[in-house]
């Protein structure tokens, strides 16, 4: 599939390319109906799907039937794009292709979602968009109450037909500078407060005797217990005991 030149009976490597000038000339003209322009624009934006295509080699499916699947989304994405948005087409159109793309993928995948799940899925993004048309956070609980069922079902439904998505999947594109999945999440456990967090415990476990360090180490880092750890150290398990909830409490003190 990866070596594949001729795809649906397109010469991939012979796609024209089509400047950002000519991209806005066709479209202004395929809106008022013109098909010589609507037929230029989709061969003309072909190479975007391709490039788009390539990203699901690894899927064992067929290269035309992957490629044909993304040139429906790019038709969906011409006949619903709005020249007013200010955005270039292909940020509007890379998502709508790749939707299409995972779309075929997920239909044609041997495990299949039963058709209660679907129905119900499609009865809570109706409730949802329901909710949100009245300005209202539309909460998972809220979903659930309206539609009188139970909250876990709702959750159910709508993990049974969200499809896995990479965190390099690009969310964003604009002027050419992409904005990944990945650039939109934080990392909770490297923030400023944790941070501070460590060096404070760093400096409290500095201020034990070695015996007790020792004793945290043995076990909280490598797991042993206290009768483990009073053979190794040489001393009872009650005084084990005794030098674990010193050194604690001197740590609680230290960084409080």
């Amino acid at each position: 599939m990866m070596q594949k030149v001729e795809i649906c009976g397109v010469d991939t490597s012979g796609l024209p390319r089509l400047t950002a000038k000519e991209n806005e000339a066709l479209m202004k003209k395929l809106k008022t109906g013109d098909r010589e322009a609507r037929e230029k624009f989709i061969i003309g934006n072909m190479r975007l799907v391709l490039s788009l295509v390539k990203r699901f080699w690894a899927k064992n499916a067929n290269a035309d039937d992957v490629f044909q699947a993304g040139c429906v989304g790019l038709i969906k994405a011409i006949d619903n794009f709005d020249l007013n948005v200010g955005v270039k087409f292909s940020t509007y159109a890379v998502p709508m292709i790749i939707g299409e793309i995972k779309r075929y993928l997920r239909d044609g995948n041997s495990l299949r979602v039963s058709r209660s799940i679907r129905d119900t899925a499609y009865r809570v993004l109706k409730v949802r968009e329901s909710i949100e048309e009245r300005d209202e956070e539309a909460t998972i609980e809220k979903i659930a109450a309206e539609m009188q069922v139970a909250v876990s079902e709702v959750v159910y439904a709508l993990d049974a037909i969200s499809d896995p998505v990479s965190l390099y999947d690009p969310v964003y594109n604009k002027a050419g500078d992409t904005l990944l999945l990945m650039d939109q999440l934080c990392d909770e456990k490297n923030n400023d407060e944790v941070w501070t967090e460590h060096v404070a415990l760093g400096e409290a476990m500095e201020r034990l005797g070695e015996r007790e360090k020792r004793i945290l180490f043995l076990r909280y880092y490598e797991g042993k217990t206290q009768t483990e750890i009073s053979e190794e150290v040489g001393i009872s398990q009650a005084q084990v005991s005794r030098l674990e909830k010193n050194a604690l409490n001197n740590i609680r003190l230290n960084i409080s």
